[in-house]
C-alpha cells in the first residue's frame, strides 16, 4: 500500500487475529487497486507490478490487513511477469481454495489473516519445495530488511572514509 495511505485499525505485522469485515467496511479502508485484487479476485497486467522482478531484501506483507506472507529469501525469478515465492514465513501464513474459474483448476492463495485474494500457487516451482506462488504485487506490502539498510549504511561510511 502506498506510503500515507490510510491503512485502517486491522492493519499489524504483529496481530495474529482473523479480521473479518464486510465488503463495504474493505471499501472504506483499501485503495480501489488493492480493493479490487483482495476482495473481487482481479489480477494485475503481467510484468507490471513493482515487485515482479525487486531484489531487495525483506518481508512481504499482505496490503489489506499486514499479515507477514513471504520473504525475499523465499522469492525467485520464474518469468510469469509476477513476484514468484517458492513458500510463505509460515504454514499459517497463508490458506488455499480451489478456483476453477476461467474454464482452469487452479489453486487460490489467500490470506491466512483476513481472506483477501493473493494469487494463486502452480507446482512448477524450484527446490526444496517445488512450488511456485504467483502474487499479485498490489497486494502486497514490503518492508526493506533492517540488517541490510545498516550493512549497506556502513559499507557507504566506509567508502566515503
Amino acid at each position: 500500500m502506498e506510503e500515507g495511505k490510510k491503512k485502517g485499525e486491522v492493519y499489524s505485522h504483529s496481530d495474529t487475529s482473523k479480521v473479518n469485515l464486510t465488503d463495504d467496511e474493505w471499501k472504506k479502508i483499501l485503495p480501489p487497486e488493492v480493493y479490487n485484487i483482495a476482495r473481487e479476485k482481479g489480477t494485475e497486467w503481467a510484468f507490471t507490478g513493482k515487485y515482479w522482478n525487486s531484489k531487495e531484501q525483506g518481508t512481504y506483507y499482505c496490503a489489506a490487513c499486514g499479515h507477514p506472507l513471504f520473504v525475499s529469501d523465499a522469492k525467485f525469478e520464474s518469468s510469469c511477469g509476477w513476484p514468484s515465492f517458492f513458500e510463505p514465513v509460515a504454514k499459517s501464513s497463508v490458506i488455499y481454495a480451489p478456483d476453477n474459474s476461467h474454464g482452469m483448476h487452479r489453486t487460490e492463495v489467500l490470506c491466512g489473516r483476513c481472506r483477501s485474494h493473493l494469487g494463486h500457487v502452480f507446482d512448477d516451482g524450484p527446490p526444496p519445495t517445488g512450488l511456485r506462488y504467483c502474487i499479485n504485487s498490489v497486494i502486497l506490502d514490503f518492508e526493506q530488511a533492517k540488517e541490510a539498510d545498516k550493512q549497506y549504511s556502513e559499507k557507504e561510511g566506509k567508502e566515503k572514509e
